[in-house]
C-alpha cells in the first residue's frame, strides 16, 4: 500500500467521522470526545478550540465538494465572529484555522481580516506581543506559546503594520521560550508571566515538560519562515529556533508519539502534539535545504504511526476516524486519552497535504 492509500483511506475516515459529530453537536462546538464511547464534551461558544471545528467542516467541504457542507462550514465560521473583539491571543487558534481553509467566502476572509485589525490593536509595543488577555480567565499578561501559532499569519495579513507586529510576536515568544541565540535552553518554558517590576518571569503551569509548547511553537516558526514579509535578517535566527526545537525536543530521533509531560515517561501519550508536529514538519520540508526529505519522511512517519496506532478502527459501538490517546490536561487529569478536536485537524490536515488535497502552506 503506497502512502496516497493509506492516507486517503484515514482521510476518509476522518472526514466521515467530521459528519457524524457535526450530528452530535448541533450548533456547539466539540472540544473532547470519550475514548470509549465517542460521545463528545461540548462548549456553546468554541472556547479556543472552536476554529479547528469550523476547519474540519471546511476541509471536509474541500474534499466532498459538496455545497450543503460548506454551506455548514460557513455558518461554523459565522459563530466564531464574537471572538474576534475577545481579549485573548488564542484567536489565533480560533481564527486563522477557522477561516484559512474558507476560500471565496466573503463572509469568512471579512471575518478573518476584522480579527487581524483587532489583533493589531491589542498588539503592546512595550512587551512586543499581543497579551495572552483575560478572556479566558487568569493574568492577562501571560506570553504562551500557544498563542502564537495562527496569530502570526493573521496579524500579517493586516498590511505592514501587521507584518511588523507578527515579526514582533513571534521573535519575543521564541526569545522568551528557548532563550536568546547565546544560551539556548535545552527545555521549551512554554509560560511566562509580566511583572512591573522583575518583568517576565517563568511559570510553572504549563510545565516545561508540554509536549505541545514544543509543538505550537514549532508550527509559528514553520508558518513565519514561508510569510513573504519576514524581514531577511529574522529568517537566519528562525531557522535556527527550529532547529534548536527540532534538537532538543527529540522530533527528528525521538518517540513518533511524545508524552504529555516529557518528564513523566510513565504518564499520558499526547497525540494531538504528534500531529502538530507532523505538520510543522510538512510546511518546513517545503522549504529549500538540505534537510527538507528528512523532514518530509519524519511527518509521514508520525502520520503513518497515528494512524496505524492510534486511528480507531470500525467496531461494534465505537464510532472509527477518531484520533484517540489526545491529552488534554495531563496536571489535571482531564481527558487524559481522547480524541481532541484539534488533534482531529491537524491529523486530517496532514493526511490532505500526503494525498494532495491541499497545499500545506496555504493554512
Amino acid at each position: 500500500m503506497t502512502s496516497t492509500d493509506w492516507a486517503g483511506d484515514a482521510l476518509k475516515a476522518v472526514i466521515e467521522r467530521v459528519t457524524v459529530t457535526e450530528y452530535e453537536v448541533g450548533p456547539r462546538f466539540p472540544l473532547f470526545a470519550d475514548p470509549d464511547s465517542g460521545r463528545w464534551t461540548t462548549t456553546g461558544r468554541g472556547s479556543w478550540t472552536g476554529g479547528f471545528w469550523a476547519g474540519l467542516l471546511w476541509l471536509r467541504a474541500r474534499c466532498t465538494g459538496v455545497k450543503a457542507d460548506r454551506t455548514a462550514a460557513s455558518r461554523c465560521t459565522a459563530r466564531l465572529a464574537p471572538w474576534a473583539d475577545a481579549d485573548t491571543a488564542t484567536r489565533g487558534l480560533i481564527l486563522w484555522y477557522g477561516t484559512a481553509l474558507a476560500s471565496h467566502d466573503a463572509d469568512a476572509t471579512a471575518l478573518r481580516e476584522r480579527s487581524a485589525r483587532t489583533c493589531l490593536e491589542a498588539m503592546d509595543p512595550e512587551l512586543g506581543l499581543v497579551p495572552w488577555g483575560s478572556a479566558l480567565g487568569g493574568p492577562r499578561l501571560l506570553a504562551r506559546a500557544d498563542g502564537v501559532p495562527g496569530m502570526v499569519p493573521l496579524l500579517a495579513g493586516a498590511g505592514p503594520e501587521g507584518a511588523a507586529a507578527a515579526d514582533a510576536h513571534l521573535h519575543r515568544h521564541v526569545e522568551l521560550c528557548l532563550g536568546d541565540g547565546s544560551e539556548h535552553r535545552p527545555w521549551t518554558q512554554p509560560a511566562w508571566r509580566f511583572d512591573a517590576g522583575p518583568g517576565w518571569q517563568p511559570c510553572e503551569d504549563p510545565p516545561q515538560g508540554w509536549s505541545r509548547g514544543r509543538a505550537w511553537l514549532l508550527l509559528a516558526v514553520a508558518d513565519a519562515l514561508h510569510l513573504p514579509t519576514l524581514p531577511g535578517p529574522r529568517t537566519e535566527a528562525l531557522a535556527g529556533a527550529a532547529e534548536h526545537l527540532l534538537r532538543h525536543g527529540a522530533v527528528l530521533d525521538g518517540p513518533l508519539v511524545p508524552h504529555a509531560d516529557a518528564s513523566r515517561p510513565d504518564g499520558p501519550l499526547d497525540t494531538s502534539a504528534a500531529a502538530i508536529t507532523a505538520v510543522a514538519l510538512l510546511k518546513l520540508a517545503r522549504l529549500p535545504g538540505p534537510r527538507a526529505t528528512e523532514y518530509a519522511h519524519r511527518g509521514s512517519a508520525i502520520l503513518s504511526r497515528l494512524v496505524g496506532t492510534h486511528l480507531s478502527g470500525p467496531r461494534a459501538h465505537r464510532p472509527a476516524g477518531r484520533l484517540l490517546d489526545g491529552c488534554y490536561d495531563a496536571g489535571r487529569g482531564t481527558a487524559v486519552r481522547h480524541e481532541l478536536i484539534w488533534g482531529d485537524f491537524f491529523l486530517a490536515l496532514g493526511l490532505a497535504a500526503l494525498t494532495g488535497s491541499l497545499d500545506i502552506t496555504d493554512v
